[in-house]
C-alpha cells in the first residue's frame, strides 16, 4: 500500500490503522478520505453518498478515536441511528472490529430481538449504541438508555429513516442529547426534510458530496451483465453455484479487502476450484507466481482487490465477478472492461446484497446499460447445467474421433445388454467423473423483496396490496397517540419489510388495523410482539388471509 494515499495520511490512531491492516483495507474510499479529517477535528458533518461507498468506516473510525479507550462501565458516549435492524447489526459489527484494540464496547439495539438481552448489555455499560429509532426511544422511556453523556451522534441513511416515518422519533432523540455533541448525518439524497434536520440540529457543518461520475454512453463494454441478489451469509455458496453454472475458462473475482480475498480463496479451493489470491499484502515474487499460474492455465480463478489488479491484462479472461457491488460506476466499468475484447463475448456477474440494489440502479443510470437481475440458480438448474456440460464433452469426443479402441468394450457388453443401456451407463460414468455427485447440494435462500429507488416515498395507504393480505389487529389506538406513521415505522423498522408490503391502515380509539401481505404476516406479528409502540407493549392478532 502506498503511504501517500493510504489511511496513514488521515491522522488516525496507530491502533485503528493496525485494525484496518488486519482487516485487509488497502486505501480509503473518497467519502472516507473527505470525511475523516473533519470528523477527527470534532466538526459536524453532512455527507451525501450512496450505500456501499464506505460510509460506516468514514464515521466509525473518527468516532472511535474521539472516544479513546473503552470504559469498564457507564453510559454510552456515542449513538448511531440507522433505519433497519440489518444495518444496526452490520454497523455494530464494523465498530467492534475497528475498535477491538481500543476495547470499545458496542451494542446493537433493534426490534425483533428479545429486549431482555439488550437490557443486560446496557446495564453492563457500553461505549457505542447502534439503534433503530423506535427501539432507542423504547429504551429511553424505560430509562435503560441514557443520552446525557453522548459525545457523538450519527444519523446513517437519514433519508431511509424519514421514509419509514421516523422523523419525529429522530427529533425527540436529538432533543435529549447534549448540545455540545458532535453530529454527523449521512444520506443518499438531500430532500428538504433532511436539510431542515441538518439546519436545526447541526452546527455549521462541513458538507461533502461524493459526486457520481457520469460515464459516456457506449464506454462500458458490451458484455452480458447479470446481478444476483443474495443475503450476505450465502454469498460464498452463491458464488460457487453461479460459477458452476457459468463454467468460466478464466475469471477474476473482485473483493473489497485483503481479508475477504484470502478467506474467499480458501472457500473456493475447498469447492474444487483452482483459485489464487492477489492483493496488496503480497510480495512481487508472490504476485508473479500467481500470474504465471493463471496465464499457464494451472489456475482458473483469480480473487483480487482493485488495487492489486490494476494494470493486469489477461488475454483469455472470460468472466469478471463483483463479489461486492462497486461503490463507483467508473470502478464497475473498469472491471468489466477486462472481458469482451477483440470481438469475444464476455460475462460480468455481480453479487448484490439486498441493501445494494440501489447501487445497481445507479450504475445502470450512469452507464446507460442494463444489468439483468436474475434469481440465484437452483439445485435443479445446476443439475441441468452439469448434464449440458457432459453432453458437450461427449459431443466433442465423438467429433474428435479416435474411438475404435473402445469398440471391443461395447461389442462385449452388447451380448448381454441393449446398446441404449450401454450408452446410458457410459454417460453416467462420464457425468460423475466430470461433475461429481451433486446430491448434497442445498438450495440457497432467495432474499425477501426490498424497496428500490422507484418505490421511495410514503407507502400506499388506500386499498390492500395486490395478492393475499392479512388484517392485523393492534391493541393500541388514538388513546395513546397512535398515528399511521407510528405503525409504518414499527413494521418496516422492526420487522424489516418494505413499505409496499403494507396496505390500508385504520386508527381507532383503542385499537388499530393494518393490512400486510400474507407472506410476511407472521414475521410482522412476531416482530411487533417483541417491541413497544408509544412506549407500550403491543398485542397483535391476525385474521385469516384474504384474496
Amino acid at each position: 500500500m502506498d503511504d501517500a494515499t493510504g489511511f496513514e495520511t488521515l491522522g488516525l490512531d496507530t491502533r485503528l490503522l493496525e485494525a484496518l491492516d488486519e482487516l485487509g483495507y488497502e486505501e480509503p474510499t473518497p467519502i472516507q478520505r473527505a470525511a475523516i479529517p473533519h470528523l477527527l477535528e470534532g466538526k459536524d458533518l453532512v455527507g451525501q453518498a450512496a450505500t456501499g461507498t464506505g460510509k460506516t468506516a468514514a464515521f466509525a473510525l473518527p468516532l472511535l478515536q474521539r472516544l479513546g479507550e473503552g470504559a469498564d462501565d457507564g453510559p454510552p458516549r456515542a449513538l448511531v441511528l440507522v433505519p433497519t435492524r440489518e444495518l444496526a447489526v452490520q454497523v455494530a459489527q464494523a465498530v467492534h472490529k475497528y475498535g477491538k484494540r481500543l476495547k470499545t464496547r458496542v451494542v446493537a439495539v433493534y426490534g425483533g430481538q428479545a429486549i431482555e438481552q439488550q437490557l443486560r448489555s446496557l446495564r453492563r455499560g457500553v461505549d457505542v449504541v447502534v439503534a433503530t429509532p423506535g427501539r432507542a426511544l423504547d429504551h429511553i422511556r424505560r430509562e435503560s438508555l441514557s443520552l446525557e453523556h453522548v459525545q457523538v451522534v450519527v444519523l446513517d441513511e437519514a433519508d431511509e429513516m424519514l421514509d419509514m416515518g421516523f422523523a419525529e422519533d429522530i427529533e425527540s432523540i436529538l432533543g435529549l442529547t447534549p448540545e455540545t455533541r458532535q453530529t454527523v448525518l449521512f444520506s443518499a439524497t438531500m430532500p428538504p426534510r433532511i436539510a431542515a434536520i441538518a439546519k436545526a440540529h447541526l452546527r455549521t457543518p462541513e458538507r461533502i458530496t461524493i459526486a457520481r461520475e457520469r460515464v459516456a454512453a457506449g464506454e462500458a463494454p458490451k458484455v452480458r451483465q447479470t446481478a444476483f441478489v443474495v443475503m450476505p451469509a450465502y454469498k460464498p455458496a452463491a458464488l460457487g453455484r453461479v460459477l458452476d453454472i457459468e463454467n468460466p475458462g478464466a475469471a477474476i473475482v473482485f473483493c473489497r479487502t485483503r481479508t475477504e480475498v484470502d478467506e474467499l480463496t480458501e472457500v473456493m479451493n475447498s469447492r474444487g476450484y483452482r483459485a489464487e489470491a492477489l492483493h496488496g499484502g503480497m510480495t512481487q515474487e508472490q504476485r508473479d507466481r500467481v500470474m504465471k499460474k493463471l496465464r499457464g492455465g494451472t489456475a482458473e480463478l483469480l480473487i483480487a482487490t482493485d488495487v492489486a489488479a490494476r494494470g493486469l491484462d489477461i488475454e483469455h479472461l472470460t468472466h469478471v465477478v463483483n463479489y461486492d457491488v462497486p461503490s463507483a460506476a467508473e470502478d464497475y466499468v473498469h472491471r468489466i472492461g477486462r472481458v469482451g475484447r477483440a470481438g469475444r463475448e464476455g460475462v460480468a456477474i455481480t453479487l448484490a446484497e439486498p441493501r445494494e440494489t440501489r447501487l445497481l440502479r445507479n450504475i445502470e443510470e450512469l452507464t446507460r446499460q442494463r444489468i439483468q437481475l436474475a434469481p440465484i440458480p437452483t439445485v435443479a438448474d445446476l443439475k441441468a447445467r452439469r448434464l449440458d456440460i457432459t453432453k458437450a464433452a461427449l459431443r466433442e469426443a465423438m467429433l474428435a474421433g479416435d474411438l475404435d479402441r473402445y469398440r471391443v468394450v461395447v461389442e462385449a457388453l452388447g451380448d448381454e445388454f441393449d446398446v441404449m443401456q450401454i450408452a446410458l451407463a457410459a454417460v453416467k460414468l462420464a457425468h460423475e467423473a466430470e461433475a461429481g455427485a451433486d446430491d448434497d447440494e442445498q438450495e440457497i435462500p432467495q432474499p425477501p423483496p426490498r424497496r428500490g429507488p422507484a418505490d421511495r416515498g410514503p407507502p400506499p395507504r388506500r386499498g390492500p396490496p395486490r395478492g393475499g393480505v392479512v388484517l392485523l389487529h393492534i391493541g393500541l389506538g388514538r388513546a395513546v397517540g397512535m398515528r399511521p406513521q407510528d405503525l409504518v415505522g414499527a413494521i418496516t423498522g422492526e420487522a424489516g419489510i418494505p413499505g409496499r408490503a403494507i396496505g390500508a391502515i385504520q386508527i381507532g380509539e383503542r385499537f388499530s388495523t393494518v393490512e400486510v401481505l400474507a407472506d410476511v404476516a407472521n414475521r410482522v406479528v412476531e416482530a411487533l410482539r417483541h417491541t413497544r409502540i408509544k412506549g407500550r407493549p403491543v398485542t397483535v392478532r391476525a385474521e385469516r388471509p384474504r384474496h
